[in-house]
């Protein structure tokens, strides 16, 4: 259930993009005031991992996981009644704020329960349900769109979420993890992401989630733009040309996290960002729409073979697991947001040279990241009881 609550917050996170150009025809506004709507959701819903985390840690994995899925379910369906781009703006912020518990506190229960030479097969479920909901985000949102509507898009996830979070209701107590809730005081949290930042291996980690993000968010957000303006693809068509995004990782997610938890990290990471790197050099290039689909697909499974490393990595840095992967879904968030507004600066020059430029950049960061993650090699498998 806890994946299927993340597929479905990543679906109504990733629909909007694609159908940026119908909603500026909608509301009667431009493409870039709408493009503020990404941004406004991604950085809301970091900055508030970082008080989830925490608290989630004190009251327990549970309650925060069951009050935000609740609030997803009821903005959600609030953003459906927006007349206008600033107020659909608006709920989009306020979803990012109510939503942004379920996912960072599901993975720091998967710490709580998984120990970390398995960790990475639990984690590529997670994942996997994660880039699910980016693939058919993307594409199905799109393709619904002329059918349903946007409105229609917007009620019908509230509703379906409604529904996990009526069966997340019924197995309440699978949620509580290992950890008994440990009462902390402000100083103490602040305390806690000061320790966190001052290790070697989180600082570098975190660094790369960031730029990971950067690169990928910068990219996909602007990717129906993209089609649209050079190949003039409609909506339906721009749906099918992002069919390919997240269907990497959801076929492959687990069997990605099980090639980690065997060999290790040090070579998988670079080789992810060298994959995103080739996506963004080719969508710069003038290659026909299928070779330009194909590398929406290639970006996607540079994102599976990153992201969902770094995250395992994550879980390890701190005993304070809720607290550590609200740092890190902060920093994935802030860097969507970012890469997103990045991106778009960027666009004054073109796709061709914002392309090229993200994809110099994803490659200069994978040969360093050969350096970096040089000893994120396995773990061997502990005889007794894990240590966590």
């Amino acid at each position: 259930m806890l994946a299927a609550a993340t597929f479905l917050i990543f679906f109504q996170a990733f629909m909007v993009a694609p159908l940026i150009p119908q909603l500026a025809r909608e509301f009667g506004s431009s493409a870039d005031v709408l493009g503020l709507a990404v941004p406004a959701y991604l950085l809301p819903y970091g900055a508030m991992t970082l008080l989830w985390g925490p608290l989630s840690d004190r009251i327990g994995r549970k309650r925060v996981i069951l009050g935000s899925a609740a609030g997803f379910v009821v903005l959600t369906a609030l953003t459906a009644l927006a007349d206008g781009s600033g107020m659909f703006i608006a709920f989009r912020l306020l979803t990012a704020l109510g939503a942004s518990g379920v996912v960072p506190i599901s993975l720091a229960l998967i710490g709580d329960v998984f120990p970390y030479q398995r960790r990475g097969h639990a984690l590529g479920w997670l994942f996997g349900a994660m880039a699910g909901g980016m693939a058919f985000g993307s594409s199905a949102g799109a393709l619904l769109e002329p059918l349903i509507g946007w409105q229609g898009l917007f009620l019908g996830v509230a509703a379906l979420a409604a529904i996990v979070l009526g069966a997340l209701t019924v197995r309440r107590s699978q949620l509580q993890g290992g950890s008994a809730p440990q009462p902390r005081s402000v100083g103490q949290v602040a305390r806690g992401y000061l320790t966190l930042l001052r290790q070697q291996r989180a600082r570098r980690t975190y660094g790369y989630v960031l730029i990971n993000a950067v690169i990928h968010s910068g990219i996909y957000t602007w990717l129906g733009v993209y089609f649209s303006q050079r190949f003039g693809l409609t909506l339906v068509g721009i749906g099918l040309a992002l069919l390919l995004y997240g269907v990497p990782g959801f076929l492959f997610g687990p069997a990605i996290g099980r090639l980690a938890d065997r060999y290790g990290r040090a070579r998988l990471i670079p080789l992810g960002l060298a994959v995103a790197a080739t996506a963004a050099l080719l969508l710069a290039l003038p290659v026909p729409l299928i070779l330009a689909a194909l590398a929406v697909g290639i970006l996607s499974l540079g994102y599976d073979l990153t992201q969902p490393l770094l995250a395992g990595i994550v879980t390890q840095v701190s005993a304070q697991r809720g607290q550590a992967m609200g740092l890190n879904v902060c920093t994935l968030f802030i860097g969507f947001g970012a890469g997103s507004l990045l991106f778009q600066a960027l666009l004054t020059t073109g796709f061709t040279a914002a392309l090229a430029a993200f994809g110099t950049g994803a490659a200069i960061a994978a040969v360093i990241a050969l350096h970096f993650f040089a000893s994120e090699t396995p773990q061997p498998t502990p005889s007794a009881k894990d240590p966590r």
